[in-house]
């Protein structure tokens, strides 16, 4: 995995006087699965444009195999995959006939067509559902139909724009699997996501916020960033009920780091010199906590991007 197949040198997109995407830069691996992470409206569909070849930077260029998304963005087009956000395909048409519809898109067809069309059906299970009208399909089905169009032409890089949003648990974990065995096939992918446990799935992530790419690395690296160690912080986590009583107590606190609501519980710094047990009866004596519990920590992969947001959105008041 040495070779960089996508290549992101300074890209740039300006739109009117808004800069949408400033300076990014990065490189992904031949069979990586990279994760491209951020806020909504942080860049990332715009950048996936670009080194589609879709969107021309104004500053900047991407590389995808060796091939400049700005001097031949028509051969880039015809040689990488793309699944984007929404449903793209045609709800009235049957599976079969949005398999066929964009084959013929990418140049695919006869019996090279009706073999790959046979092996991708053989791949996402839908044999038994070619003749249902797309529309009629479930969102986990209508994404594994997206995923085999992006895949009839044989592309070696797969670009997918948030591939499991809004479809159930099962199902994102089916598609997963099934980019897994892409990997492993040398296949490169970009894909997006809003969930944290798909972004540690990924070899490496880069996080975007605001236009501009404010960390890359892999789960271990980021975690590990020294600039996310508060000096003389240490973390850990508060499970306890009602635990809204005890993030109203400690958000105003001075000495409270990072403080997120993580389910049913608390994660967040505190002094390293400040006793446990003190800070333990201090919760007790000032809420109606039962089964208070509080132990060491280290950061997740979520504390990490929260913590990065909050600090660059103070940079930028």
């Amino acid at each position: 995995m040495s070779e960089s197949v996508i290549v992101a040198d300074n890209l740039t997109k300006v739109f009117g006087s808004k800069t949408v995407v400033d300076k990014v830069s990065f490189e992904v691996k031949r069979g990586e699965i990279f994760g491209f992470l951020g806020p909504n409206g942080s860049g990332k569909s715009t950048v996936i444009r670009m080194l589609c070849g879709l969107l021309k930077p104004n500053e900047g260029n991407g590389f995808i195999e060796g091939v400049s998304v700005i001097s031949e963005g028509e051969k880039i087009r015809r040689s990488v995959g793309y699944m984007s956000q929404k449903f793209g395909l045609y709800p009235d048409l049957t599976v079969k006939q949005n398999m066929e519809f964009y084959g013929g898109i990418y140049g695919v067809s006869g019996k090279h067509l009706e073999e790959r069309m046979n092996e991708l059906c053989e791949r996402t299970n839908l044999r038994p559902y070619l003749q249902n009208k797309a529309e009629t399909l479930s969102g986990g089905w209508k994404q594994r139909l997206a995923l085999a169009c992006a895949l009839l032409h044989k592309p070696s890089v797969l670009f997918l724009d948030e591939p499991t949003a809004g479809i159930d648990p099962v199902a994102r974990r089916e598609v997963w699997d099934l980019l897994f065995d892409l990997s492993t096939e040398g296949m490169t992918m970009l894909v997006t996501t809003h969930y944290m446990d798909e972004a540690e799935r990924c070899h490496r992530v880069g996080y975007i916020y605001l236009s501009q790419m404010i960390a890359i690395g892999s789960l271990d690296e980021l975690i590990n960033m020294p600039d996310l160690q508060t000096i003389g912080y240490k973390q850990i986590i508060i499970a306890g009920d009602p635990i809204m009583a005890i993030y109203g107590l400690l958000r105003t606190q001075a000495d409270i780091h990072d403080l997120t609501l993580f389910g049913k519980n608390l994660h967040c710094s505190i002094l390293i010199q400040r006793p446990i047990d003190e800070f333990k009866q201090q919760i007790l004596n000032n809420t109606n906590c039962q089964n208070l519990e509080i132990k060491d920590s280290k950061l997740s992969l979520e504390d990490v991007f929260v913590i990065l947001t909050k600090r660059q959105a103070n940079r930028e008041l």
